[in-house]
């Protein structure tokens, strides 16, 4: 399978990682202030990565593959 070119794939994993970040921030923000900030980072990267490499960069790889390899 031919790889889609790079300003497509950049594109869709920021259309992925920002409502990420966002709602993760939304529901556990708050509880994460009193924390140092690399324990902050360690915590959201922790939730994130996970859930961009194993849930919504092949949901949206699947959804947007015809445009993608366009």
């Amino acid at each position: 399978m031919k790889q889609p070119p790079k300003w497509k794939f950049a594109l869709m994993v920021w259309m992925a990682i920002y409502p990420s970040i966002t709602l993760v921030q939304l529901l556990i923000g708050k509880q994460l202030t009193s924390l140092p900030l690399p324990l902050r980072t360690l915590i959201m990267t922790g939730i994130l990565v996970p859930l961009m490499v194993y849930v919504l960069l092949p949901l949206f790889r699947k959804l947007l593959g015809n445009w993608l390899n366009k």
